[in-house]
């Protein structure tokens, strides 16, 4: 078999680096600690410029939930108009109703004006009220990949659930496992969902380079995360998962 990784990354420095590191396809977020939202233009300009492999790029306005305002949508679909300007693959979303199933109707026109880059449901889906009935509403609505972790916070806590996903698909559409997935646990995932695709950040954390470092100030509302490091994507990682991936 085949399989096709996607590295999930929020700058340009950790797509090109995992392009080196043998990844298939990119997608690009900003804002990771809230699970990920729309780049910036110049962000998304600059990936395309630099990768030669896939680009997909999420669209999500915010963070939060994933039932969005009309407001909400209108960002989404000028998000999208752009992605295609800027000659992206592929764009990742979700949308739920407020009973927690799939938004069948908006989803299905957004995917119709990202025609033709291809479209991946993120997670939302493992926030939705039924995982069969929610699977068989994304298919519905046309998308070509769904992205899970089997509705629990990591994918190797949801192997059965990505399974049945996998199998209740039956090539309808792609499932892809992702949250969580490491070199340590990727033949487990790979051998026990049967997916092809896999979605993973792969990072490490990495000291700034500042001399200087001001004390007891922070730019952010949450106290544990410093100024001072950030976290890119680990090549030794990717080139690990490609490997044992190349083995099974």
């Amino acid at each position: 078999m085949k399989f096709t990784l996607e590295i999930c990354v929020d700058n340009v420095e950790s797509a090109i680096e995992a392009q080196m590191a043998g990844a298939d396809r990119i997608e690009l977020c900003n804002n990771l600690i809230e699970g990920g939202t729309t780049p910036g233009y110049g962000t998304i300009v600059n990936a395309r410029k630099n990768l030669k492999i896939g680009l997909n790029v999420i669209i999500r306005p915010r963070g939060g939930d994933f039932l969005y305002s009309s407001t909400d949508y209108d960002i989404m679909r000028k998000d999208i108009e752009i992605c295609g300007e800027c000659g992206a693959n592929g764009v990742v979303f979700g949308l739920l109703l407020a009973n927690g199933s799939i938004d069948i109707d908006r989803t299905t026109r957004l995917i119709e004006l990202a025609k033709p880059m291809s479209v991946t449901f993120h997670r939302a889906f493992d926030m939705c009220n039924d995982p069969y009935k929610g699977l068989d509403d994304v298919i519905a609505t046309g998308a070509d990949r769904l992205l899970t972790a089997g509705q629990k916070n990591k994918a190797s806590e949801g192997l059965e659930l990505i399974y049945n996903l996998v199998n209740r698909a039956a090539n309808r559409i792609i499932i892809m496992p992702g949250s969580g997935i490491n070199a340590a646990n990727i033949s487990q995932i790979a051998r026990g969902t049967g997916a092809s695709e896999f979605h993973l950040t792969g990072r490490k954390t990495v000291d700034s380079e500042m001399n200087f470092r001001a004390q007891n100030i922070s730019m952010s509302t949450d106290s544990n995360i410093s100024e001072f490091s950030r976290k890119v994507v680990d090549p030794d990682m990717i080139r690990s998962i490609v490997r044992t991936l190349k083995l099974i």
